[in-house]
């Protein structure tokens, strides 16, 4: 399965916004709301998440057909390492400690804000690390 980068791209600057103003607030349920959007991509496929069909729908018509694509799987392992932070996030803000809430949250900003700057995918990178690890047996 391949994907339209500029999508990822997208997605990832929605996703900086939606963490920007989760931390801001400190409100678990813009949190919340982002956790089920990274829950839905690991589900059914970044091709799939709503902010991909929001890019489908609404921006890709403007652009036409990507130069170029990529394999959906680092992206799709990235938004499982975003719904972890969301989840440990969550948890903080529900159940404390409290800076548990703010670290893990800005840690999943910080990563969205790379993807979305400088096309820089932390969690697809660290996909290939651990494939690459695995092909020559150096994950045991």
């Amino acid at each position: 399965m391949q994907v339209d980068p500029r999508g990822q791209r997208f997605a990832a600057a929605l996703t900086t916004l939606v963490l920007a103003l989760a931390l801001a607030t400190g409100d678990p349920r813009i949190l919340g709301f982002q956790a089920l959007v990274f829950g839905v991509a690991v589900v059914v496929g970044v091709r799939h998440s709503p902010y991909a069909l929001v890019f489908s729908a609404l921006v890709r018509p403007r652009l036409g057909p990507p130069e170029e694509t990529e394999d959906a799987r680092p992206p799709r392992f990235a938004q499982g390492v975003g719904l972890a932070f969301a989840v440990l996030g969550l948890v903080g803000y529900l159940a404390g400690p409290q800076w548990l809430g703010v670290a893990a949250t800005a840690l999943a900003l910080f990563a969205a804000f790379l993807n979305a700057a400088f096309g820089f995918c932390a969690g697809c990178e660290a996909y290939l690390l651990v494939r690459r690890m695995a092909a020559t047996g150096t994950a045991r």
